[in-house]
């Protein structure tokens, strides 16, 4: 049966569906009715509860909603998802050890484990009085300064270039013997912005800078790109979606003349090194599940594995001592330290953490809030559903109406919230859209209500604040409804 949420597909969108090769014509037919935007905000749409297709978590609200596998994997597959949900929690140690299907971690890292920077894979936060730095670092990457730099960086052979002694991330732990890079440094400004209504919210600016750095400054053209930790829910559901039907969500040279102008980004698969659609990541700079798991691996944790096979992590050529430090790699088990099953069972787990159901679909401040929502304008970049490919490469995922609220497109996001840093396709003003599905339930899951990519923003409203760019008409248009829209939105929000 054809199932799951729905995301309101332009008609540019829907008429690409007609060359979907996973289709046949009436398939076409079924995906362009339901993915047509709706128009009607009287009552919930059809299958709007089930936000995460046949697989949506049965599950009530609770601190580990976002934590369930897949309603509709097998049984066999089950094992599998815990398997993989044991490693992803699995706590790394430094080597030589005893437990040697353990070690490898570092020599400078930033977490132990995966669940530390995605707790309960939840959202992460900025460091916030007692809480720590764990699930927030800072990207590190500079310009191009020579002809082949410039060439590895648009042929996409590498995302950025790192600081030439502090490599791609700052990481402020590290294993026994060896000095962390630093810390970092944030403070926070807070600015009044006056809303329809006689409502005054203050929005905090934060400036970002590193102390106590152990091997020397920085590069002079290095930046720093706060990052808080993604929820984990939905990726196998967002990597099912087929790239025609995002591409065709694009528009870079806004050509219809609404003001947007999504990009889609490419990368550079880390397995097979083809060039596909970018996805992943606050920048879209991995094309698959699997590349996000690699890639975290190496520059969060300091283990290798067969996609990045890194054994010293994020360790530079000036860091000799993390150079000259011992490594897990168990030669038994394998030539890297998460030899190809680890890599497996953790890819399998990330892919198949089930979206939680919709709540109160039919309620009457809901409703109102999804047409203001609409209204509003937000649809255009957080397009309400998709139906994932019939050729998916799980069957639990093929064929699947689901509502990210997302179109996965690069958007320039504005002066405000640029960090200056292009990653592959992305520029320093780029940021790829989140999906929004599960975000009503961030407060429940991870303790904490800090959103956008640095967690800036510490509840809805702000984050709605902090959009400028191409979002900046949907944002004015929130800004200046009533305070009843304003609320109504925020709670349809709250519903995801």
């Amino acid at each position: 049966m054809f199932l799951t949420t729905g995301l309101a597909i332009s008609p540019v969108a829907a008429g690409e569906a007609v060359g979907r090769t996973d289709l046949t014509p009436k398939d076409i037919s079924r995906v362009i009715a339901v993915t047509r935007p709706t128009e009607d905000f009287s009552k919930a749409e059809n299958f709007e509860l089930m936000q995460g297709g046949a697989g949506t978590s049965p599950r009530g609200v609770s601190a580990d909603s976002f934590s369930d596998f897949s309603a509709n994997i097998t049984f066999a597959e089950e094992e599998e998802f815990k398997l993989g949900n044991a490693l992803f929690r699995k706590l790394w140690v430094s080597s030589p050890s005893s437990t040697q299907a353990s070690d490898g971690l570092g020599p400078l890292f930033n977490a132990r484990a995966c669940q530390s920077c995605h707790l309960k894979d939840g959202r992460g936060h900025p460091p916030e009085g007692d809480r720590d730095h764990t699930s927030m670092f800072f990207r590190l990457a500079r310009p191009a300064a020579t002809p082949e730099e410039k060439a590895k960086l648009e042929q996409l052979d590498i995302a950025s270039l790192p600081d030439p002694v502090y490599g791609g991330q700052l990481q402020d732990q590290a294993v026994p013997g060896i000095s962390a890079e630093g810390r970092m440094a944030i403070t926070y400004t807070e600015e009044p912005v006056r809303l329809a209504g006689g409502e005054t919210v203050m929005l905090r600016k934060p400036s970002y800078s590193v102390g106590d750095l152990n091997y020397g400054p920085l590069d002079p053209s290095t930046t720093l790109s706060p990052r808080i930790a993604n929820p984990m829910i939905g990726l196998g559901l967002i990597e099912a979606i087929p790239e025609e039907d995002i591409r065709a969500l694009a528009d870079p040279d806004d050509l219809d003349g609404d003001g947007i102008s999504g990009r889609a980004a490419r990368a550079r698969d880390h397995r097979i090194g083809e060039i596909k659609l970018g996805r992943f990541g606050w920048k879209a700079q991995n094309a698959s599940v699997r590349d996000q798991s690699s890639s975290a691996f190496a520059g969060d944790i300091g283990i290798s594995t067969p996609d990045d096979p890194r054994h010293f992590g994020d360790c530079t050529e000036k860091q000799t001592a993390c150079l000259e430090a011992a490594t897990g790699v168990q030669f038994r088990l394998g030539d890297t330290e998460g030899p190809e099953p680890v890599l497996d069972l953790v890819t399998f787990y990330a892919k198949n953490l089930a979206v939680p159901k919709r709540r109160d679909v039919d309620d009457a401040q809901v409703l109102r809030g999804k047409e203001v929502f609409y209204a509003s304008g937000c649809t255009a970049c957080h397009r309400p559903k998709f139906v994932t490919s019939r050729k998916a490469e799980n069957k639990a995922q093929a064929f699947q109406l689901i509502w990210p609220y997302s179109d996965f497109l690069l958007h320039d996001m504005g002066e405000g919230l640029a960090d200056g840093q292009a990653v592959g396709d992305a520029t320093g003003r780029e940021w790829r859209t989140p999906p929004l599905w599960g975000i009503g339930l961030t407060q429940v899951v991870s303790g904490h209500s800090f959103f956008m990519h640095d967690g800036r923003a510490r509840n809805l409203t702000e984050a709605i604040l902090w959009h400028g760019g191409e979002a900046e008409a949907a944002r004015n248009a929130f800004a200046a409804a009533t305070p009843e829209d304003r609320k109504a939105l925020i709670t349809f929000l709250e519903s995801l």
